[in-house]
């Protein structure tokens, strides 16, 4: 129980509905946090920028005479007696502005500093006197903001704004603010940001549970059909057009898949059967002579050798059976030579040549039957003449064979084309019937099973013709139609086209 409650958390980990959820998610998160960031940056700035533009505003609203003023007088009045400095702050008006959270300092031209700030205000944050006065030197003054860390190590936005006319400077004047209260809601627009975050993430991990489960169903599907199909179940097929793209191109690919499983399987019991075939025509036909055989030996052990006649008939009978036998036995090896890959001495041989050549052998063949030839000349192949005359020969006996002796017609064309050469061989015989014509060229087959094996053959010849002309690079078909006659056609490729 707990090795199934393992396995089953192990597969919802694993699945890839969990995995798209994570990834999904991580990215999700990824990219708030990279937002956070850059909200975080991008509203300090905004923040720093207005309060340093109020400021700048504040200070252009001060009277700068007033300033100078009170600056001076408070500078004389640190450097006058006790008693004179007692009735100095007593005549002198007082401040004139009060910033609890900001401090005041001007700057002289020699680069002095002077604190403007009240006994509530901040302490103001104070910068080199070379740095006061490079700014003064550079003849610009800032729209933006510094931030300064003070003596007691709080960090103050600080601007400048130059004392008097811009014609005849006396000094700077600096202002600060402390950015605690900027930070604070810097910090509370962050936290903010993050419950939403976190609210979003809970509510598209909600949402996406149920989006996920209904996308993939489709492959749920799938891996049910899957489960359904075995060696002797390939005609399942998957549905192509279920709206994914992804999914249909799967389902293409499996149905391609199974459609070569379902014809590679057909093809293997085919060739089982045919093999079954071939074992059984094969002992049948080597069967047949060596009982022929064996039943001549035993007539001539039981005392038929001692008369002339019937020995010469025997001896003769077993010479015609032996060698039927041996010409199986020899087909059935250039069958299995053929089968591999076979080692042929092409040579470029001209056709019309070859079958001139063969016609007084075809003529002797056809005996009483009438022989047409019709011949292109100049027809150039690359084979071997040998194995193009056996394919001749086997096609011409073939038509010999199924055609009259008095009224048989045997036609023998040559032609070519730009590609291709063709030899025809048709005859006027009996025909074969739609059946027939699609098992003329396997092992062992006989169009007229009626026929006489010693008419007849072992049915390998039109066999070993298809190998021979497949080897060759061509191709060999057959028509043909029931008392009309049938026609053989040979096609091999030109020389110098292969």
């Amino acid at each position: 129980m707990k090795a199934g409650r393992k396995s089953r958390r192990k597969y919802a980990l694993g699945s890839l509905r969990s995995q798209l959820l994570a990834r999904t998610l991580l990215i999700l998160a990824l990219l708030l946090v990279l937002i956070g960031f850059l909200q975080y940056f991008l509203m300090k700035d905004f923040l720093y920028r207005s309060r340093a533009d109020a400021m700048n505003t504040q200070l252009s609203s001060i009277p700068a005479d007033l300033l100078i003023k009170d600056s001076q007088e408070k500078g004389e009045e640190e450097n006058a007696a006790p008693e004179d400095g007692i009735n100095r702050r007593i005549n002198r008006p007082g401040p004139f502005l009060f910033w609890p959270d900001m401090s005041l300092a001007s700057i002289g031209i020699d680069g002095t500093f002077q604190s403007l700030s009240n006994e509530n205000g901040l302490e103001p944050p104070r910068l080199t006197s070379q740095q006061y006065q490079a700014m003064q030197q550079s003849k610009r003054m800032r729209h933006g903001y510094q931030l300064i860390t003070d003596a007691q190590g709080n960090e103050q936005l600080v601007v400048f704004r130059p004392l008097g006319p811009p014609d005849r400077s006396s000094g700077l004047l600096q202002m600060g603010v402390s950015t605690n209260s900027m930070q604070e809601q810097l910090i509370n627009q962050l936290r903010t940001f993050i419950l939403l975050s976190l609210i979003a993430l809970a509510i598209g991990l909600a949402l996406m549970l149920p989006v996920l489960r209904r996308t993939l169903v489709p492959l749920s599907r799938m891996v049910e059909a899957v489960k359904r199909i075995d060696a002797g179940n390939l005609d399942e097929r998957f549905d192509a057009e279920q709206g994914q793209y992804e999914v249909d191109r799967l389902a293409v690919s499996f149905n391609g898949m199974l459609e070569r499983l379902e014809h590679s399987f057909a093809a293997e019991r085919e060739l089982q059967m045919q093999m079954r075939r071939f074992i059984a025509d094969a002992s049948h036909e080597l069967r047949t002579p060596l009982t022929s055989i064996h039943g001549f030996l035993e007539v001539l052990l039981r005392g038929a050798a001692s008369n002339p006649k019937q020995l010469q008939s025997a001896l003769e009978s077993m010479y015609g059976e032996s060698k039927r036998m041996n010409k199986l036995v020899s087909d059935l090896l250039l069958l299995a030579k053929l089968d591999r890959t076979p080692e042929l001495k092409l040579e470029d041989i001209s056709l019309d040549a070859l079958l001139l050549e063969m016609k007084p052998q075809l003529l002797m063949l056809a005996g009483t039957r009438q022989v047409v030839f019709d011949m292109t000349a100049g027809v150039q192949v690359l084979a071997e003449s040998d194995k193009i005359k056996q394919v001749v020969l086997n096609l011409f006996h073939n038509a010999v064979q199924h055609t009259d002796m008095e009224k048989g017609i045997i036609h023998v064309n040559l032609s070519a084309g730009k590609k291709m050469a063709d030899i025809q061989i048709r005859d006027n015989g009996s025909g074969m019937g739609k059946e027939q014509l699609e098992r003329i060229f396997e092992r062992f087959y006989r169009g007229d099973e009626s026929r006489t094996r010693s008419s007849g053959g072992a049915g390998l010849g039109l066999a070993i013709t298809q190998s021979i002309v497949e080897a060759h690079g061509g191709s060999i078909t057959a028509e043909s139609t029931l008392g009309t006659g049938s026609v053989f056609k040979v096609t091999l490729p030109l020389a110098g086209t292969v």
